[in-house]
């Protein structure tokens, strides 16, 4: 009960910590980040990169949705202006999953200090960059967390089973994935776990690779919410970002055993094997997508607009 505990504050601990980065991101760039939205993207290629510098900057793809789809509801933007973003955060959102394999424990201390002591600063730029920081140590000391939580929390029975069964069986690891990032509405969150449990031996490569594509399903659940009394556009740029992982989680299935045999080559480490895993399924699935990126926009607009 005490490992399960800590493990949920973990949990939080990660989320407010991007959370935190998030909002200093925002508040450094978010203007600019916004007329970026409204005006690069004129076509599906401007569009992805727009999405992933944005989403890059801003450390969330979840956020970059929302955006999105505000911009749309308010009638700045179009359902076919999206989709090029859609797939930018696909690829955007890569960029953390990376940062967090890195090591940075002897800097932890010092950056929440710091950033703490710019923080009280009255410059509003100086306040964002300490909120930056903070988020940063309080991420890094959450994935800590889960790698020190993973093999007591196997203590716990049910846990232990949960794990084993996600060894043995990919589409449990992928429902799992999708149903507790839907939960805790960070897809990054979840590949940290994820992460934890690899770092300590407890979950294989496969099960890792299947947890990371059920958690690009479960994200889309905050586009949806965000899409609700948004307008038909706003709707169908949220089912875009659906079926586009859904579809792109279908197309890997299949590929999750040859990736996790080439893994090994790629990095010595589980958790960066994990992470450039990753990066090859979001830009390989949107850079498929690209070319009948228009095609994919009136098949969405097809199975979800209006009837009339």
């Amino acid at each position: 009960m005490k490992y399960s505990f800590l493990f949920i504050l973990c949990i939080g601990l990660f989320v407010l910590g991007m959370t935190v980065i998030r909002v200093g991101m925002f508040n450094l760039s978010g203007k600019k980040l916004k007329g970026f939205l409204e005006t690069l993207t004129s076509t599906p290629l401007k569009g992805m990169l727009t999405g992933t510098f944005i989403t890059a900057i801003l450390q969330s793809s979840s956020t970059v949705m929302v955006l999105t789809i505000g911009l749309i509801s308010a009638r700045i933007m179009t359902f076919p202006q999206s989709i090029g973003i859609i797939l930018g955060t696909n690829i955007g959102t890569t960029f953390k999953t990376e940062l967090i394999t890195y090591n940075i424990g002897g800097y932890l201390l010092p950056f929440a200090v710091v950033g703490g002591v710019l923080f009280f600063t009255r410059k509003e730029a100086l306040k964002s960059i300490g909120m930056v920081l903070i988020g940063i140590s309080a991420v890094f000391t959450a994935m800590k967390g889960f790698e020190a939580l993973a093999i007591p929390m196997t203590s716990v029975k049910a846990i232990n089973s949960l794990l084993l069964s996600l060894n043995e069986n990919v589409m449990a690891g992928i429902a799992i994935g999708a149903l507790m990032t839907a939960i805790i509405q960070s897809s990054t969150a979840m590949t940290g776990i994820a992460m934890g449990f690899l770092t300590s031996g407890i979950l294989g490569l496969e099960a890792g690779i299947a947890i990371v594509l059920g958690a690009n399903i479960g994200t889309c659940i905050t586009a949806l919410i965000a899409s609700i009394g948004g307008g038909e556009e706003a709707r169908l740029s949220a089912f875009t970002h659906v079926w586009l992982n859904v579809l792109g989680v279908l197309l890997f299935i299949p590929l999750i055993t040859p990736l996790a045999e080439i893994g090994p080559k790629m990095a010595s480490a589980p958790d960066s094997q994990l992470a450039h895993i990753s990066v090859i399924f979001n830009v390989a699935v949107s850079l498929a997508a690209l070319p009948v990126a228009e095609r994919f926009g009136r098949m969405i607009v097809y199975l979800h607009g209006s009837k009339q």
